[in-house]
């Protein structure tokens, strides 16, 4: 009855690997996209963005993304992996679902399955439910079946994490969550059934949980500083073969998923609450280094060097970063200038934020002659890029909350890594 397996509606970082790694396990997938740059990668048989395990896959061209959502008539399964971002005031945001549907309302029939697999709010996938009902004329778990089914991968390990992570399925019939569990048996090791608010739910704790205990993390960074404390030694005393203590290592916590999460539920509660105060803590982090450093060092008409732009190690995603909230409150500083340096992304860096496209500067031209260095990013190899600035100027001041220099120091002079060396 229909030629494809599965549709997946929303190509990008997590809609682009499902239907590729589909295809590996033998679904006969196919996606729908409205980015042009997306579309003409994948029929050229390259990857629009950096996830390991990928290449070889998109090449072999079995995988086609189309630019209009005719092909949904054609697909058992139609899967949604659109964005579901907050509004300004936390208030989630629906409108690329909602245009999703409006897109494929005319194309469903009778059997289908509808999967969504972005993370959403408690309540979303009922409100897709009645919406189905309304505007088609399809009764849900009769004529057509709904699941929803999160995803809660990583990027960069994307291919491992889909073959060995549980599924969640859930479904109010069991018609909807006993087909949506055969799909996903095909690429995951474990599915497991529940209804629609527990599956959204569980994504959700998954992320908000992290969310916070890195605020946390973050907390004690600014707290051991405040006393003069070191947080690196003080979290590794605290860690030390003590059953009872994990704590995290501090850094921006940011990203599509960690940074706006918590709103899908603080959305629906008046008061301040743990939450909130993380979403807090982990936004003050860039004002808190730059902040923190001037108690050291003037940056005003001085040279900065930014290393790293992208939100997460290893990476090209600039989505949700903070980088660029750190980068204007150094702006604010007046400083003579700034210098961005990210060898993941390209040159220049469009950042929907910025006036205007950003340099991206190779990081040896970053650093020639550079006052202050910010690690806004823990990419592999900063790590040298630091010890290399140690020996040639030792006397830049370097703010690293990742600590890729090693020496478990937020706020040191380059020099002290060479010293340490010695």
């Amino acid at each position: 009855m229909f030629e494809y397996e599965a549709c997946i509606i929303g190509t990008g970082r997590v809609g682009l690997p499902l239907g590729l790694s589909l295809v590996d396990v033998g679904v006969k997938a196919t996606g729908v996209d409205v980015d042009p740059n997306l579309i003409a990668a994948v029929k050229e048989g390259r990857m629009p963005f950096h996830e390991p395990g990928y290449d070889e896959l998109v090449a072999s061209g079995d995988f086609v993304v189309h630019d209009t959502p005719e092909v949904v008539s054609k697909s058992a399964a139609i899967i949604m992996t659109v964005g579901t971002p907050l509004h300004n005031h936390i208030e989630t945001d629906l409108s690329q679902i909602q245009r999703v549907l409006e897109s494929i309302k005319d194309y469903i029939r009778k059997d289908h399955l509808i999967i969504l697999r972005s993370t959403v709010a408690p309540g979303t996938t009922a409100y897709v439910h009645k919406w189905l009902e309304r505007n088609t004329p399809f009764i849900v778990g009769e004529d057509i079946l709904l699941s929803f089914c999160p995803e809660r991968i990583a990027e960069g390990v994307a291919y491992k994490e889909l073959r060995t992570l549980p599924q969640i399925v859930g479904g109010e019939d069991d018609a909807s969550r006993d087909a949506a569990a055969e799909l996903f048996g095909k690429l995951a090791p474990e599915v497991m059934k529940t209804n629609f608010i527990t599956a959204e739910l569980v994504k959700l704790f998954c992320n908000i949980s992290r969310y916070v205990h890195f605020a946390m993390a973050n907390q004690f960074a600014l707290v051991a500083d405040n006393f003069g404390a070191n947080i690196y030694e003080t979290r590794r005393l605290a860690n030390h073969n003590y059953p009872r203590s994990s704590l995290a290592m501090p850094g921006f916590t940011a990203g599509t998923c960690l940074r706006k999460d918590f709103g899908m539920i603080n959305e629906w509660n008046a008061y301040p609450d743990m939450m909130l105060s993380a979403w807090k803590m982990n936004e003050y982090t860039p004002a808190m280094l730059v902040d923190h450093l001037m108690k050291r060092t003037s940056i005003h008409d001085c040279r900065i060097a930014v290393l790293g732009f992208s939100f997460k190690a290893d990476t090209d995603d600039i989505r949700d970063s903070l980088v660029p909230k750190l980068h204007r409150y150094i702006e604010r500083q007046l400083p003579i200038e700034i210098r961005i340096s990210d060898h993941n992304l390209p040159d220049p860096i469009h950042e929907p934020s910025a006036h205007k496209p950003l340099k991206n500067w190779p990081v040896a031209d970053a650093l020639e002659d550079i006052d202050c260095v910010f690690v806004a990013t823990n990419h592999t190899g900063y790590g040298d890029v630091l010890k290399e600035l140690g020996r040639t100027r030792p006397q830049a001041w370097v703010a690293d909350i990742w600590n890729v220099g090693g020496i478990d120091q937020i706020f040191y002079q380059a020099g002290d890594l060479v010293a340490v060396e010695v």
